[in-house]
């Protein structure tokens, strides 16, 4: 077979059970018996247990077989969130949603990052407040076998409290649990009340100022907390192949650890996104987080509440495309409201041949042309505008589609305002 034969199925060998000691004779496949329970349970391997010690977790057996199992306290100075300010994450909650005793924090750490049927989950870490803090308990298969096993414990965790929250849960881990309760045919998914996936606020509230929001990044940059040495995710899937290939323990250890950090920042991060979502105006650092609040309130249908928030941004200092977005979405807003004088000032604040300047010379032109009924100044911002296309066109600054789109448009604009005013005053 050639090497790249062999190094495409390498992952699929990687699955195979890793051989063990027996006291009769040389190493052997493992195989699956049924223990005195009348259970069936695969051999574990000796190294195994070595994992164990490090990690001072201990097996738990249910009926469908074993898994580690290990709980860690951590205290935590955050203060409990305020659920009033849910109604913007999950605007259907119930009480039960909004009572953060009922929230149960998710995070898992698999054999691939792209998901698929055939990903594992082979560490599920979850964590709660308790006693001023947080508890964090992890669910670890010491082989694959042991996953339904895993599942059945995760499942009786996730009935006592309802409500769960991840970080792009709902794009990549809820689903691939999903998916492995279906496989094992035996246990139902369970069913949350809710679902919050905090990377969803987090780019709105933090994607402008850091590009990157990574939970890493995010501890370090709007929490304040350094985590220090930790692991890179890409490499956790090998480090636990090499495992079940009889590899060494010791590497699993910083994953775990990194699984603990993980819960750790989440819930530290529900803190900070309720509590700005609560009161952007007092806890916002600055007006980027303050407009970052208006957007959420605004898709949510607070309008009156984004707007009076979009004024407070744009009286901080912004930058100046940021300046731009938030002086276009007030300005949106204030003419839906029927208050055409703020939308006319923040309108003309922004000409120029930004995506924002277009959009403000297009939206004057209508106001004069149908409102203010002077088509000659309707016509005259439409010159400017088509002169400002020209130059951008010129110095690269617009794809040709969009050049070509916004030239079109804004010649029907000024042929139909030829049928209401002079020709020469139009064109010259």
């Amino acid at each position: 077979m050639s090497s790249i034969k062999q190094d495409r199925f390498a992952g699929l060998n990687a699955l195979r059970p890793a051989p063990v000691r027996s006291a009769l004779g040389p190493s052997r496949e493992l195989t699956y018996v049924p223990d005195d329970s009348g259970v069936c349970a695969w051999g574990i391997p000796e190294h195994a247990g070595t994992l164990a010690q490090l990690l001072g977790a201990s097996p738990v057996r249910n009926r469908f077989g074993e898994h580690l199992s290990l709980r860690c306290w951590f205290p935590d100075p955050s203060e409990v969130p305020d659920p009033a300010a849910l109604r913007l994450l999950a605007p259907d909650a119930d009480l039960e949603v909004a009572d953060p005793r009922q929230w149960l924090f998710l995070d898992t750490e698999t054999t691939g990052l792209a998901g698929g049927t055939g990903t594992y989950a082979f560490l599920v870490g979850i964590a709660w407040w308790d006693s001023g803090g947080i508890q964090v308990e992890q669910f670890l298969m010491r082989e694959l076998s042991e996953e339904t096993s895993l599942l059945a414990e995760l499942a009786e965790r996730m009935a006592e409290r309802r409500v769960l929250v991840t970080f792009n849960g709902k794009s990549f881990d809820w689903p691939l649990l999903e998916t492995r309760y279906r496989m094992t045919r035996q246990i139902a998914p369970p069913a949350p009340r809710a679902h919050l996936d905090l990377l969803h606020p987090a780019r709105s509230l933090w994607r402008l100022r850091l590009g990157s929001v990574r939970l890493a990044e995010l501890e370090r940059h709007v929490l304040g907390w350094d985590r220090g040495a930790d692991i890179l995710s890409e490499m956790i899937p090998r480090i636990y192949f090499d495992f079940l290939r009889g590899g060494a323990a010791e590497p699993l250890v910083p994953v775990v650890t990194h699984n603990q950090m993980d819960l750790r920042g989440l819930a530290r991060l529900s803190c900070r996104v309720l509590a700005l979502l609560a009161q952007p105006e007092r806890c916002g650092e600055d007006g980027l987080e303050v407009y970052g609040v208006s957007r959420i309130c605004e898709r949510r249908g607070e309008t009156a509440r984004a707007r009076e928030l979009y004024q407070h941004s744009i009286a901080s200092p912004l930058p100046a495309e940021v300046g731009r977005a938030a002086r276009i979405s007030l300005a949106r807003l204030a003419k839906r409201q029927g208050d055409l004088g703020l939308a006319c000032k923040l309108w003309e604040e922004i000409l120029g041949d930004s995506r924002e300047g277009f959009v403000a010379y297009e939206q004057l032109a209508m106001y004069y042309e149908h409102n203010a009924r002077q088509p000659e100044r309707a016509a005259s911002l439409v010159h400017e505008a088509l002169a400002k296309l020209h130059q951008a066109r010129r110095l690269g600054g617009i794809e040709a589609e969009a050049y070509r789109r916004q030239c079109a448009a804004y010649k029907r604009r000024l042929d139909r305002l030829q049928r209401k005013s002079s020709p020469r005053t139009l064109y010259e």
